[in-house]
């Protein structure tokens, strides 16, 4: 046997056993559920990156957001970033992202609370 067929199969070989490990993915199905768990992301939005930041308020059952970056008038903006980003990380497709009030700005942040469904 040739250096490059054995080297081929030891490649081959190789990629075989990096595909049989543990992954650790998870695969769940089932009724999905709001993610609850605070969270500090980056958003991009309209050319510009903002910084969203979010946590689950239990007496309430609602989101506490904070949209930072953005000047006091620009409320639609801030409510569509929170509304589509709080969708996209804690809201399942089955139950869209909703803002309970307008938001509102004050010391350079947009505050605003939001639900799941």
């Amino acid at each position: 046997m040739s250096f490059a067929y054995r080297l081929a199969c030891l490649a081959a070989v190789a990629t075989l056993a990096a595909c049989a490990r543990d992954n650790n993915v998870s695969i769940t199905r089932g009724t999905p559920t709001v993610q609850t768990q605070a969270r500090s992301e980056p958003v991009f939005y309209n050319g510009k990156t903002y910084r969203l930041d979010y946590a689950f308020n239990d007496a309430s059952q609602s989101f506490d957001l904070k949209v930072n970056g953005m000047g006091a008038k620009q409320q639609k903006d801030a409510a569509a970033l929170a509304s589509s980003a709080l969708g996209h990380f804690a809201c399942p497709s089955s139950k869209p992202a909703r803002l309970l009030a307008a938001p509102s700005y004050a010391g350079g942040v947009w505050s605003v609370a939001g639900r799941c469904g």
